[in-house]
């Protein structure tokens, strides 16, 4: 009778154990986040699902929501500050996305995600230098920024967060940011030398809050307890940073055009609509309405914050929805890069920030200039089309607290040969570049020379639109 009973005990527990793996994958609305190792490993390049050899690869809309969220962990590197022995670094140039925020948009006729926009240290995700940058931002007042500047909050404080305003996660992940350019460019390659002064920075944001405190986050990292009198923030207007050069009529034409295609990949998708139609059912609204919402931003909230999406007494938005909407979203990317329309908005968008980047490296390799260390912090819309315009087609858009870096390097022994080295993310790209993707690695110069990158400003970036400089590419259609 023993070994019978132990039977119809081992059996009953192999049901239990059955019908609990069901009900979790049944019970789970957001999926549990990739494996660590998976997101560093698949750092360059995009996740596969598997799928037969006769159909075209699926990208994961899953998994790029992750990549997307940029959640914080302790184990991420970068590539920056890398260069054969004794190579001299001259100058680092960092373009950011601001971090982590709330939405801009709200789903019509539903409950705003739950999150607190105040900073508190012992809650999660947090950093070593948290409670830190929050006692150093309310010495602020001594800082000297720009006016549009100074009537901003210099750390996000609302306990129910406003709209767009930065949380704890966005500060955090700059200071992530700060604090691996600090261990290569300060503690490594003592880019600033101990006494330091304004003369050596450029700082420049948006008038946005998000955008001020991402940048004082990253550089409160960089430089911890930094005396407020030797910084000095400017504002910049425009989202692509054009400064004074912004009149291009024909920039305007191609982002009208990419707008159009656009909205025809987005017709065309049913699948979507029929989506759209469901969610609005859900919530009690006009389709119309609920496509205005870009709810898409609404549901990437809820998903890095790992909160449940939406309900009401019609129902849930699901991970059905939010994956369908992502995968038209990954899609609409591809067709983007293919068509070209982007590129050559791109190209005219990015030529005033390119040039201004480039004009700085010549000035310090001259000894006219000691800025050797500027900051940018900008938006999507801002880093995007940078991305587009160098080339780099396979470059994910980017997530929050994303990050471009220029370094300008001199070759030992010779104080004329220069080098470039252009960095996403912390992942060296500069070979991907259009300026420098036919230049040899195994040559007797290993780094892409700063000549490519002077030309491809200066000309090459023109050569598509059939002219020779900036104003004639904006002001003269091509053919």
């Amino acid at each position: 009778m023993v070994p019978r009973n132990r039977f119809f005990f081992l059996l009953a527990v192999a049901a239990v154990l059955a019908i609990l793996s069901l009900s979790l994958q049944f019970l789970h609305l957001i999926p549990t986040p990739p494996l660590l190792e998976d997101r560093q490993n698949a750092k360059s390049r995009k996740r596969i699902m598997p799928v037969p050899h006769t159909e075209p690869p699926v990208i994961d809309p899953v998994y790029e929501a992750y990549a997307y969220c940029n959640i914080p962990n302790n184990t991420e590197r970068g590539m920056e500050g890398h260069s054969p022995p004794d190579y001299k670094l001259l100058s680092v140039q960092v373009m950011i996305r601001h971090g982590d925020r709330y939405p801009l948009y709200a789903i019509p006729k539903t409950k705003k995600p739950a999150i607190d926009c105040t900073l508190v240290p012992s809650r999660k995700p947090s950093h070593p230098q948290l409670a830190a940058f929050l006692s150093h931002m309310s010495k602020g007042s001594k800082g000297r920024m720009d006016n549009v500047l100074s009537g901003l909050p210099r750390f996000p404080s609302h306990s129910v967060c406003e709209m767009g305003e930065l949380t704890q996660t966005g500060v955090v992940q700059h200071l992530r940011n700060g604090q691996l350019l600090r261990d290569t460019y300060i503690k490594k390659h003592t880019l600033l030398p101990d006494s330091w002064t304004s003369k050596h920075l450029y700082i420049e944001s948006t008038g946005k809050s998000r955008t001020l405190q991402s940048g004082l986050a990253l550089l409160y990292s960089l430089l911890p307890e930094f005396d407020w009198q030797k910084i000095y923030i400017r504002h910049q207007w425009s989202s692509i940073f054009c400064s004074s050069s912004c009149d291009c009529p024909m920039r305007n034409h191609y982002l009208e055009e990419e707008q159009r295609r656009q909205y025809s990949l987005r017709v065309k998708n049913s699948l979507l609509e029929q989506t759209y139609v469901d969610m609005a059912k859900i919530v009690g609204v006009p389709t119309r309405l609920l496509r205005a919402s870009n709810p898409i931003d609404s549901l990437l909230c809820h998903f890095c914050h790992n909160i449940s999406f939406p309900c009401t007494q019609k129902g849930c938005i699901g991970l059905e929805h939010f994956n369908v909407i992502k995968s038209h979203q990954l899609g609409d990317e591809k067709e983007r890069h293919e068509t070209k329309v982007y590129y050559r908005y791109s190209l005219l968008a990015t030529h005033p920030i390119l040039n201004q980047t480039m004009t700085r490296m010549q000035r310090i390799a001259e000894g006219r200039s000691e800025e050797v260390f500027a900051l940018f912090s900008a938006h999507d819309v801002t880093v995007a089309p940078l991305l587009a315009a160098l080339g780099l087609s396979e470059a994910r858009f980017p997530r929050f607290a994303a990050r471009i870096v220029f370094e300008l390097w001199r070759a030992p022994k010779d104080k004329k040969s220069l080098f470039v080295r252009v960095l996403y993310n912390g992942e060296d790209v500069t070979f991907q570049t259009s300026f420098c993707q036919k230049h040899s690695r195994r040559s007797s110069q290993p780094l892409c020379p700063f000549q490519n990158f002077m030309n491809f400003v200066k000309k090459d970036m023109f050569a598509i639109f059939n002219s020779t400089n900036y104003y004639d590419a904006c002001h003269r259609r091509a053919f």
